[in-house]
């Protein structure tokens, strides 16, 4: 095979072959586990949304088999089918981590296939499982940003998500180093190259392509192992050595954020600022004259249409929002039938303004930032000034009792508190686990 420049791919390689649990700093192996917990939370709780169902449904019929499992409800498919399932589940209420700089979701773009690998494997230890958590988060967000630096447009996280979930799974199976390089360069060729401004505009259960990319980047793992061969993966491509390079000096695992609302991104800033003025002035939905949100563009052209679905709820601006002010949360109680036809949340909802903020259109996607301005009927104004999405790093980020606090919220009212606290313990102490697979056992209804 004539291939052009390998550098790039080669330190790739070399850096899935041989890391190691033991020499990853502490920050990284804790913050392994608090990635985990978050993700296995939002899978969860996504497993009881329309979009959870109907791709349950869909692995059940079309990937029949015994090899892995669909998380909640337990029924066995093909690895394969797995995937597909529990990645349309992974980002169903996009409540999961994300990375500033590609504008998409590493975590959930790697862990249903990693949970499916793990069946397929028979078992691996904790640490085993946790290592290739981070190689997930390493790999497929240089492979972002070396996606959208090659071809400028907005891509979706399946696009790029597929390579990482190559590259970690490969690794949990014991692909040669050979074999590894071409399921890289096969998940790359047939990753979804979804146009994402089109989801985000009429907003569909097809999302940011999770799913497809779960599967594409396992059938790619399984496909090189067979002979298949790829294209030369992208990391030869990079115009910024020092994102191939860095790897193992530079940890993106630790530039992560979190999310504390089940809404897209760009309208949390927006619902951090309208909650913390109603915490900070004790205001009611009685006292709410006017609410105006001053905000980047992309956040501004997000739909303030009802929503019909869940999907149309999250990718929304007001909606959240008004939910928020109502409800004091945007989790999934609120984007989930009944409430999104609630009708003091749409009323609300059509009443506020959007207005674009050029300072802070200046800032993103660096920054997401909205200012809330709120006007009650007895004719005081407040102003939250500029408010960053919550759960931002540096300064922002989660603690691990804030952590603790989503999953059980998210998870509880679907597994019971008993079990929720049980997979908790689980995942904090997972270091220590003889077989990761427990982490799927947990994971069902009994």
């Amino acid at each position: 095979m004539n291939r052009k420049w390998t550098e790039g791919t080669d330190r790739v390689l070399d850096f899935i072959g041989s890391l190691t649990w033991d020499e990853l700093p502490a920050a990284v192996r804790h913050q392994s586990k608090r990635c985990l917990l978050d993700l296995m939370g939002a899978l969860i709780a996504g497993r009881r949304t329309p979009v959870g169902d109907i791709m349950a449904g869909v692995a059940c019929d079309q990937f029949p088999g015994n090899q892995a499992t669909i998380v909640v409800s337990g029924e066995r498919v093909s690895a394969i089918g797995a995937a597909l399932a529990n990645g349309f589940a992974q980002n169903a209420l996009d409540i999961d981590d994300g990375y500033r700089r590609v504008k998409g979701h590493p975590g959930a773009a790697f862990l249903p296939v990693l949970l499916a690998a793990l069946e397929v494997r028979g078992s691996c230890t904790g640490s085993e499982f946790l290592t290739a958590v981070v190689l997930g988060y390493e790999i497929g967000i240089r492979a972002g940003l070396i996606r959208h630096a090659v071809y400028p447009t907005y891509h979706s996280s399946g696009s790029w998500g597929a390579v990482g979930a190559a590259a970690c799974t490969g690794r949990l199976l014991g692909l040669d180093r050979s074999r590894l390089r071409e399921a890289l360069g096969t998940a790359e060729y047939h990753a979804p190259i979804a146009p994402m401004m089109k989801g985000i505009d009429v907003p569909c259960m097809g999302k940011d392509s999770l799913g497809w990319g779960n599967m594409t980047g396992l059938a790619s793992v399984f496909m090189a192992r067979r002979g298949f061969t790829g294209v030369e993966p992208l990391f030869s491509e990079a115009p910024e050595k020092e994102w191939v390079t860095g790897l193992g000096r530079q940890y993106e695992i630790l530039n992560l954020y979190f999310k504390p609302y089940a809404a897209c991104r760009w309208a949390q800033p927006a619902v951090a600022g309208c909650l913390q003025l109603v915490r900070e002035n004790r205001l009611k939905l009685a006292d709410l004259a006017s609410v105006k949100v001053r905000t980047f563009a992309a956040a501004a052209a997000l739909t303030r249409e009802p929503p019909s679905n869940t999907e149309e709820a999250q990718y929304n601006l007001a909606f959240p929002v008004a939910a928020a002010l109502i409800d004091g949360a945007v989790g999934p109680a609120q984007v989930l039938p009944p409430r999104i036809f609630d009708r003091d949340i749409l009323d609300l909802a059509m009443r506020l303004e959007v207005e674009v903020a050029q300072e802070f259109e200046d800032r993103f996607p660096g920054k997401a930032i909205a200012a809330v301005e709120i006007t009650t009927h007895d004719g005081k104004h407040y102003e939250s000034g500029a408010v960053e999405a919550r759960w931002e790093p540096p300064d922002t980020l989660p603690s691990d009792s804030e952590l603790k606090d989503k999953f059980i919220w998210l998870v509880a009212p679907v597994l019971g508190r008993q079990r929720a606290a049980e997979l908790l313990q689980l995942i904090r102490e997972f270091e220590k686990a003889a077989d990761a697979r427990q982490l799927i056992e947990r994971s069902v209804v009994e």
